[in-house]
């Protein structure tokens, strides 16, 4: 338990204690994206059936669970708007965190569909309705074309976001494939070509997801986000004036677009004010931000080193 002295029982949450950014609301793109992608994966399937083709019957599939992921990150944009309660003090913008976690995950998933199908046509060639291939898959290409747009300008700033997005962009790419290999086969008759692309494809998916199920574990797990530096944060407070110690410094995110601090500041020459505090928590949002931030002052001239160290 860390010693608190002369004032160092004070907490601030300053500006920065405030919801300054919110989420921006993606709502109608959430809507037309599952609406679309839902009548499209009827429409495959039901063409994958006729023509033959396991490229089509595995796309529909993929964008099946696209469909899964979009309405799992849309109740979750939904959830964090909630307002806090005294069970969940921060609302529910954690909600944002597993949908994200939960992208990744159905994006495994959905790679680990294409692979098993691709190999089991590698090994088993089938004819397959080439010219209908390329026609249905090149609707693909459109409508999640379209759709990852719709998302594109929040995919850098919410986690959450990054994960539809992404589905949505693995799906066009998975339906371009599906066109190059109808129209192979058209050419050179070649049905391997089919498979083979497939799993070209299912790697391109499996590499960003991968980035996204990384970052998606970290904020699960209350780890720092990416993008802020720790040890730079601690740099900042120890460069303040009258800062002559920090411990107990913590940084978690609150959601996918929200993040948290806690720091035990040692001042030995006593407590410096509330306008030193609220400039405290200016900073950290204005330089890392870091839009929820409290601090504990520790002050007295016997401030001791109570082996607390950094972090």
């Amino acid at each position: 338990m860390p010693h608190a002295h002369g004032h160092g029982g004070h907490h601030h949450h300053g500006p920065g204690g405030h919801h300054h950014h919110h989420p921006t609301d993606f709502g109608t793109a959430f809507l037309v994206g599952i609406v679309l992608n839902l009548g499209f994966v009827v429409i495959e399937a039901t063409y994958g059936w006729w023509a033959n083709s396991m490229a089509l019957l595995a796309d529909a599939g993929h964008n099946l669970s696209d469909v899964l992921s979009l309405a799992a990150a849309w109740g979750a944009a939904v959830l964090a708007k909630r307002p806090p309660s005294r069970r969940f003090s921060y609302g529910l913008r954690g909600a944002t965190i597993l949908a994200a976690l939960t992208n990744a995950l159905l994006l495994l998933v959905a790679v680990a569909f294409i692979v098993y199908h691709a190999v089991i046509r590698l090994l088993i060639p089938d004819t397959v309705e080439s010219g209908t291939v390329m026609i249905v898959a090149a609707i693909g290409i459109a409508i999640n074309g379209a759709t990852a747009i719709m998302f594109a300008r929040g995919r850098k700033s919410d986690l959450n976001i990054r994960g539809a997005y992404l589905h949505m962009v693995a799906d066009a790419l998975v339906s371009a494939g599906v066109v190059v290999a109808g129209f192979g086969i058209a050419v050179t008759g070649w049905l391997w070509i089919d498979p083979v692309a497939g799993l070209a494809v299912a790697g391109l998916i499996f590499l960003v997801t991968a980035d996204l199920l990384r970052d998606s574990i970290t904020m699960a797990l209350a780890g720092v986000p990416r993008g802020i530096d720790p040890e730079k944060v601690e740099a900042h407070l120890l460069g303040l004036p009258g800062v002559t110690r920090i411990h107990d410094l913590h940084i978690w995110p609150m959601s996918t677009t929200e993040f948290a601090l806690t720091a035990h500041l040692v001042m030995p020459d006593g407590f410096p004010g509330d306008p030193f505090l609220a400039g405290c928590a200016h900073d950290v949002e204005h330089h890392f931000g870091i839009t929820h931030a409290a601090f504990q002052i520790e002050t007295g001239a016997d401030c001791r080193q109570d082996g607390h160290g950094h972090g």
